[in-house]
Parts: C-alpha cells; sequence; structure tokens
C-alpha cells in the first residue's frame, strides 16, 4: 500500500512540475475558435492561480476548438494535450458508498438510511462516503487512471418522490415524502461536497429531475402530466432544497416527458424553475442516454443534431451519452451557435476548476485524504450503526429480543444467507460483508444454529438456489497443497490459455465484482502492477484443483452465474454455458455420483460478459430433502425460528430484465410476499415454535398474514455490509430499535391507483385518506415514550411569521432507547389542493428510562404552510386555522393543538 507519506512526497514533485509551468506561463496553443492567435508572451490565464475559477474557466474554454469543446461536453472527455486537459470521465456513482470502484465501504441502502430519520447520522456517512471517494480518486490519478467511476463528480443522490411501491428504484430514494426526502437529501449533499470554501471535496447530483418514478419498463417514453399542485407540492420540494440549502453542484434530468417537454431538455424545468426561479449556477447532465431518446424513442425532432441541439440551448450542459457529438455537425447546419456551446463548456470547466483538478494537489485540502481510509475499521463500525439506526421493528407480541441463552435456533429462509440482501443496488465492494446468518452465528457462539433455505425468493427464480457454497476444507489447489481452496488464475479478456496477470489460493468461490475486477483494489494499494489490472467487461478466471467429497453418493453441483462458464470434473466438462445466450436458459446444475474420500479433479472456468459479474461454486449433498421438508425438520428441532426472507435486488431495481410472478422489469406487479414464502411461513408456523421475522427489502411489502400470525416482526432493509451483525444486535437486545418507516405499507387487499397515473390522489400518507397496513413514521421499540405539555408559543401567526412548538418526551420504559419525535401540520379547514397533513419537523432523541426532555421546532408558515393554490395559480400560504400535530407517526398522534394563520 502506498502510505501517506510517499504520497506527499509524490504531490511535492507533482508542485515543482507546476512550478515550471508557471514559470514558463507563455502560450504554444493553437489558435482558437474565435481565430485569433495568442502572442508568444500571453499569460495562459487558466493556469493563473491567482484567477478566479470563472476567468480561468473561460480562458480555457476560449482556446479550445469546436471539435474539442463538444468532445468535453460528453462523460468520457478526452484529453486536450496541447491545452494540458486530462481525460476526464465524468460518470461515478455513491448512492450509499462509492459504488462500482473496488472495494468501498457499504453503507444502508437509501431507503434503509431515510428510515433512521437522523440528518447527523446521515451526514456523517456521506462525509465517509466523500473521504473515501476523495482518497480513491487522488490514488487513480496516481496511477495514471480516468476511467469509469474514478471521477470525482458522483450521480447521487435520487431524490425522487416513491410515490408507489411498486417503483423498482424506490429502493435509492428517500421515500414518499418531500420533507424527509429534503432533509436527508441537503445532508447527503452537504457531506459529499464537503465545507472548504475555495475547493469542493466532490460533486453531488440531485436527480431526476423532476417527474421520474417508473414504470421502468416505460422510462424512455412516458410523457408524465402533473397537476401543477403536484408539481410544486410533491414533486418539486426536495429539488429546491438542494438547490437552494444543499448547494448542489449538478442536476441530473429524466428520461420522460413532462408536459411534452423532455425532462433532459425542458425549457420550463431546466430554465424558469431552475436556473430563473432557484437561481441554480452549477450544470445539468442528462441521464443516460436521455438525449438519444428525444428524438430516437419520444420523436420529439427527427435526427440526433436537433436533440443534442434542443438540449444544450434549454440548459443541459452535460450528455451522458454521445448524442452531443452531433453537435459538430448542428453547428455547421446552423442548428446552434458554437456561443450556446460556451455557455454551456464554461460550466463543466467551472466544475473541474472547483475540484482542484487543474492546481497542484497540495493547494487543495481534499487532495492529502490517504487511501487507508478505504474500509477503515471505523467506517465499518459507522456502517454497523447505521445499519442498526435504520432497522424497524413492525411488530413484538413480546418475543423480542430473544434470549442469548437459547441453544437450538432454526434461521430459515431464501435471503438469510444472501450477500445480494445486504447491498441493494449501485453499492460498492465490501471486505467482509455479513450476512444475517453469520449475524446470528456470531451473536450466539455457544448455540447451535441451523440454516435452512426453505423456498426460492420467488418461483421461477434459482439465484443462489438451494444449495451451499462448497467450503474451503472439501478444495485444495494441489494433490499435494496443505492449503484449502482452489488455485485462482486470473486472465485479460476471455482467453483462459493466456499468462495470468494473477495466481492466488481463493478459499471459496462466491464472488460479485458489480462493473469492478477482481484487480482493483490490488492496483490500488500497490500489491500489483497497474499493467496487470483487468478491464471491466474483459476479464476471465480459472479456478482448479481437487474436491474431497465427505460422504459418498449424488452430489449436485452448481455455478451459476450471469456470465459464461464451464465445470469440468476429472477433465470431463459437465456444465457449459460459455457461449450460451445470456437471455436464455442455460444449465445452472449437475448432478454427479462422487465417493468419500476419493479426490476429484476440479476445474471452473468463468468469462465475464456484462456489467455484473458474479459466479458461485455450490452444492447439495447426497440425501438432501426437499428444501421445504429440509426447513420444517430444522424448525421442530429449535427453540425458536428466525425466518428471514422477502426481497432482494435481483427481483427489484433499476430497468431490469426480469419476468418472474409479481415482478416486471424491476417493478413489482404485486405488493405481497412471494407465494414461494409465504407457503413456507405459513408451513412453519405449523410446527408451533416460537417464530420471529426479518424482512429484506427496498419498498414495502404487504405482509397481512405475517402481521396477523407472526409475533415478532424486523424491518432491516437492505442493510450493507454489517447488516447481519445489525440485525442480530436488534433480535437480541444488543440494540433497541428505532428506524421508523419513510414510506406507507398498504394492505393486500388495498386497491391503489394506475402506476403510470402520477396524480398524487389516493397515494402516500399525505393524500391517502384509507387504512395503511403500517402507516408512514411507523416503529416499535423495546421501552415506551410518553409525550405531554405541547406548546405553542402564539396561537396566531401572519403568513410570513413564524412560532416556536414544544412537547416533553419522556422514556416511560425499563431501558435506554430512541424516539423519534414528529411534527405534523394539518389544515382545519382544508381546500381541494392542500394535503389531509404534512411532516414539518423531525428529531431522533437518546433517552435513558425515566428521563424527560424538552423537543423544540420552528414552525414558519411561508416554508411549512406554503402549497400551491391552484385558485391563484402560484405557491402561497393560505390563512385560516390549523393544527400542530405531534407523535411517534403519521397515524399515531400523541399530542395537538390549534392555531391560526392571518390574512
Amino acid at each position: 500500500m502506498m502510505t501517506y507519506g510517499t504520497a506527499a512526497r509524490r504531490n511535492a514533485l507533482r508542485t515543482m512540475a507546476w512550478a515550471v509551468v508557471l514559470a514558463l506561463g507563455t502560450s504554444s496553443c493553437a489558435p482558437h475558435a474565435g481565430g485569433v492567435k495568442p502572442t508568444a508572451t500571453a499569460t495562459l490565464v487558466y493556469r493563473d492561480l491567482s484567477r478566479s475559477f470563472e476567468d480561468r474557466a473561460a480562458d480555457l474554454v476560449s482556446r479550445m476548438t469546436l471539435e474539442e469543446k463538444v468532445a468535453q461536453m460528453q462523460n468520457d472527455a478526452p484529453a486536450i494535450p496541447r491545452l494540458g486537459v486530462p481525460a476526464y470521465e465524468w460518470w461515478n456513482e455513491a448512492l450509499h458508498g462509492v459504488a462500482r470502484a473496488g472495494g468501498a465501504t457499504v453503507f444502508p441502502q437509501a431507503i434503509g438510511l431515510s428510515a433512521t430519520f437522523d440528518t447527523t447520522l446521515m451526514g456523517e456517512v456521506a462525509t465517509t462516503i466523500s473521504d473515501e471517494a476523495r482518497a480513491k480518486h487522488q490514488e487513480f490519478l496516481r496511477h495514471d487512471m480516468h476511467g469509469r467511476y474514478e471521477g470525482l463528480t458522483f450521480w447521487s443522490p435520487n431524490i425522487n418522490i416513491f410515490r408507489d411501491p411498486r417503483w423498482g428504484r424506490g429502493q435509492e430514494t428517500y421515500g414518499e415524502d418531500p420533507f424527509l426526502t429534503s432533509r436527508m437529501g441537503v445532508a447527503f449533499v452537504r457531506g459529499l461536497q464537503g465545507d472548504d470554501p475555495i475547493y469542493r471535496k466532490l460533486d453531488a447530483t440531485a436527480k431526476h429531475f423532476a417527474v421520474h418514478s417508473g414504470p421502468e419498463s416505460e422510462r424512455h417514453h412516458f410523457d408524465v402530466h402533473p397537476s401543477e399542485r403536484d408539481l410544486h407540492d410533491t414533486y418539486l420540494p426536495a429539488f429546491q432544497a438542494l438547490v437552494q440549502e444543499g448547494h448542489v453542484d449538478a442536476v441530473m434530468g429524466a428520461y420522460n416527458r413532462v408536459n411534452g417537454e423532455s425532462a433532459s431538455a425542458s425549457p420550463r424545468l431546466l430554465g424558469e424553475i431552475l436556473r430563473k426561479e432557484w437561481g441554480f449556477k452549477g450544470y445539468v447532465v442528462s441521464d443516460c442516454d436521455s438525449v438519444d431518446d428525444i428524438f430516437a424513442r419520444h420523436k420529439m425532432v427527427a435526427t440526433a443534431e436537433q436533440a443534442a441541439s434542443l438540449a444544450v440551448k434549454h440548459g443541459d450542459d452535460l450528455n451522458c451519452g454521445h448524442t452531443y457529438a452531433a453537435l459538430v455537425n448542428a453547428v455547421h447546419q446552423g442548428l446552434i451557435s458554437e456561443a450556446d456551446i460556451d455557455v454551456s463548456l464554461k460550466r463543466l470547466m467551472l466544475a473541474r476548476m472547483r475540484l482542484g483538478m487543474f492546481d497542484p494537489p497540495e493547494r487543495v485540502r481534499w487532495a492529502q485524504i490517504p487511501y487507508a481510509v478505504n474500509q477503515s475499521p471505523g467506517h465499518d463500525a459507522l456502517a454497523r450503526r447505521a445499519a442498526e439506526a435504520s432497522i424497524v421493528l413492525l411488530k413484538n407480541d413480546g418475543v423480542l429480543p430473544l434470549s442469548r441463552e437459547l441453544k437450538h435456533v432454526a434461521v430459515i429462509g431464501p435471503t438469510a444467507d444472501d450477500v445480494t440482501a445486504l447491498l441493494g443496488n449501485y453499492h460498492g465492494t465490501p471486505a467482509n460483508p455479513v450476512t444475517i446468518l453469520q449475524g446470528i452465528r456470531e451473536a450466539l457462539p455457544q448455540a447451535e444454529v441451523t440454516y435452512a433455505h426453505g423456498a426460492s425468493l420467488v418461483q421461477g427464480f434459482d439465484g443462489q438456489g438451494t444449495s451451499a457454497l462448497i467450503e474451503a476444507r472439501y478444495l485444495r489447489p494441489a494433490a499435494d497443497a496443505t492449503e484449502h481452496g482452489l488455485k485462482a488464475e486470473y486472465f485479460r479478456g476471455n482467453d483462459v490459455t493466456s499468462a495470468p496477470v494473477l495466481t492466488r489460493v481463493d478459499p471459496t468461490i462466491g464472488f460479485q465484482w458489480d462493473h469492478g475486477t477482481p484487480t482493483d483494489d490490488l492496483v490500488m494499494r500497490g500489491e500489483l502492477p497497474s499493467d496487470h489490472a483487468l478491464a471491466i467487461h474483459e476479464f476471465s478466471v480459472r479456478w482448479s484443483g481437487q474436491l474431497l467429497p465427505p460422504v459418498s453418493g449424488r452430489y449436485e453441483l452448481s455455478a451459476p452465474a450471469s456470465d459464461g462458464y464451464r465445470l469440468y470434473v476429472d477433465g470431463r466438462l459437465v456444465l457449459d454455458a460459455w457461449r450460451a445466450d445470456p437471455a436464455a436458459a442455460r444449465p445452472s446444475s449437475v448432478f454427479v455420483d462422487l465417493k468419500a474420500g476419493k479426490a476429484y479433479d476440479l476445474r471452473l472456468e468463468y468469462a465475464n460478459n456484462n456489467q455484473n459479474h458474479d459466479v458461485r461454486l455450490a452444492w447439495r449433498l447426497p440425501g438432501a430433502r426437499p428444501p421445504l421438508e429440509e426447513a420444517l425438520d430444522a424448525a421442530r428441532r429449535a427453540d425458536v425460528v428466525i425466518y428471514v426472507g422477502g426481497l432482494n435486488s435481483d427481483v427489484e431495481g433499476e430497468e431490469m430484465k426480469v419476468n418472474y410472478p409479481g415482478f416486471a422489469g424491476g417493478d413489482r406487479t404485486d405488493l405481497r410476499l412471494p407465494a414461494t414464502q409465504e407457503t413456507l411461513l405459513e408451513a412453519l408456523r405449523r410446527t408451533g415454535k416460537p417464530m420471529v421475522m426479518v424482512l429484506t427489502s427496498g419498498s414495502a411489502l404487504a405482509i397481512d398474514w405475517a402481521r396477523q400470525h407472526v409475533p415478532g416482526i424486523v424491518l432491516a432493509w437492505y442493510p450493507g455490509q454489517r447488516g447481519g451483525n445489525a440485525v442480530a444486535d436488534v433480535l437480541f437486545g444488543a440494540v433497541n430499535p428505532a428506524g421508523r418507516l419513510p414510506v406507507t405499507f398498504y394492505k393486500a387487499s388495498e386497491k391503489l391507483p394506475a402506476f403510470d397515473d402520477y396524480d398524487m390522489r389516493g397515494r402516500t400518507y399525505r393524500y391517502f385518506s384509507g387504512t395503511p397496513l403500517y402507516p408512514f413514521g411507523y416503529g416499535l421499540s423495546y421501552t415506551t415514550f410518553g409525550y405531554s405539555g405541547l406548546a405553542l408559543d402564539r396561537d396566531s401567526i401572519a403568513r410570513d411569521g413564524s412560532m416556536k412548538v414544544t412537547v416533553k418526551v419522556k422514556n416511560t420504559g425499563h431501558r435506554a432507547g430512541d424516539e423519534v419525535v414528529q411534527l405534523y401540520l394539518r389544515p382545519l379547514q382544508p381546500t381541494r389542493s392542500q394535503a389531509l397533513k404534512d411532516l414539518r419537523g423531525f428529531q431522533r432523541v437518546t433517552l435513558q428510562p425515566g428521563e424527560e426532555r424538552e423537543v423544540s421546532f420552528t414552525v414558519s408558515a411561508a416554508k411549512d404552510l406554503r402549497h400551491y393554490d391552484e385558485q391563484q395559480r402560484a405557491e402561497a400560504v393560505t390563512p385560516g386555522r390549523y393544527e400542530v400535530q405531534v407523535g411517534a407517526s403519521s397515524a399515531d398522534i400523541r399530542a395537538t393543538q390549534a392555531f391560526t394563520v392571518t390574512p
């Protein structure tokens, strides 16, 4: 690993090089686009560190040719050697940890972070993410790496409103409420971008502006027509908060149209609202290939030149994709001027200047963060603490917390030992992820913990199947080897007969690299030469050695992978999906007769052909009974059953090729627990054993049967790399849960509005008049809390006035715990356009048994009561009577008091 001292010395050498450049300080560049050739003694303003970033950016742009300008406006901007401009890839992700850039700390998925209702914790998480991101970037530069997922511009957070629980990408958001989304989003952006007055730490990106939440299968085609009420009261507030309070540097447009205008080329959204009304000074980036959609799928114009011109002139500065390559022809065709292009490019160069990309690194505070911060013990501990804070206790009939004196525990369910269920989507690669099964075993070292898969996640989905990874003790790299595992050879490309760039012993074969390669972190830590790095999409692996079966009989060997693979036993090809069409059915397992005490030569070859690189080598031993029978036997022998199921990101997510019962294209068509799991759950209850249910999910589930019949229910979300420990901490009482629902859980019988209808009527706690399964803001504790003394410092305020609200909260139970105090405002004479109530304040407070604390909020009429008035056709504060509601959820209101807003 490169030490901090070594990095500092390299920075010093780079500083000396910069000093030489600045001392030379004369222009040798070609004529700029305007045709004026700088004199030999002209000062290079863009290199002058004493000038403003704005001046330097403008000067740099003025020196570029038209072709160079256009190339810089695409996400994979090439180098301009004559100007000293390095290549730069704008595309990077950091939704809940640095994503797709090798090893990184993985925090709970965004929806889980929102469930903490803790902006301070969110700020800590975001700061940690940005520390790792900055350190990674600086190390990439030291290795002259400028590729995707290696830059400083991160396309996070997703602050779309989770208006419908069927949306597969809802897991990426902060839930259904605009206020909660705003507060969590602002905290996240501030943590990412840092607090330096000169240099930004990173650039955050608010996406997807502004009315975008599925269906995934239609996102490149549909045209949304929200009412002005919904636009201003639901879809825009979080974006406005991130722009005006968080000072987010980038905004990403969406794929769809909004009122006939492409969201990535909308004069109203990008011009009138974002820049004129809100004063946004940053840059706009299109979602990937959304500019291409303008002509290819929305059919708004006929050519790429017209689409690119439309996007730039209406405010989209950067194209994720290559449609902007047509801008050169567009200028020649008179569709757009070079001056229009300059406006956008100056914003992009200004962003790079503010990130310190053109300055000596020792001037940039953030460039000094050492690479050693990545996946540090402190970051790992924070991931565990964030997961603990996110867990929601949905039901407890006294079964929880479980005793640590249990002797026999059955852990049953399809996501219990599933790393995918920890990670959600848009994630990095954790060093040592702890599954829920592993967390339970670590919490109960003296107990017998039996695991049974029990059922598939959903009908027709194999995933990790019901087989188990072949443990290292049954593998050896060679006949005379003393260590366990298989010899692993990693190759460039798909030719496993070439010379490997890396050879090692892998104890087990269970990998998920996700947009990365096995050598990324080895190169970054200096453990492998940079010329041995594997390229994403262009690597393969050969594992070889011997298999030592423990018993004789018929084994089921499996190697499920999303890419090409083939398995040999004693030189015989037994599984072959090397060249198979990924969309077609492929063999994932084979039955082989093996004898105990005999060593079998084993070879597994793997070649990636998509972006989600995963491979497993697993088996089912002879005599293994059907999964349901195995699960029931385990339950009958146990003192307690812990069921772990729900969903994972293999079935819900972004524009996926998924078509299982209840799922389509990444979205859901049924809110209920998949039928395979419901059948298993009901069978387990019939054993009569005490049972607890742990749900993994990125969205709401209609678990009506479980609510009625299972004594304890815990919602873990996708809890990140230490999720297993966090769940065990809650189950066995080391942590008192205090997570709250950032979304409404609807009953299975509830008939929701059409998924593609963006009208908010009947949706979320703000407009839903029915009785939910679990309401927004809901979550139980192992202690109890009492509320008293609600007071307003005045009983009336003007439309531009404010008031202070105080309430006393007391821990009335027998153990310490956190309470999330929530303040809602409700109009007592609502107009047709107003929500039923709105969250306008929340505080997470820790109280010891018997401790009482006064919690205060400030209510501003202009901010907290503003809504879109359909008669005035403008945002306004309506005079009249209102009610302050304070309580433990949107439905559990403990105290109310009315007040008046005067004209």
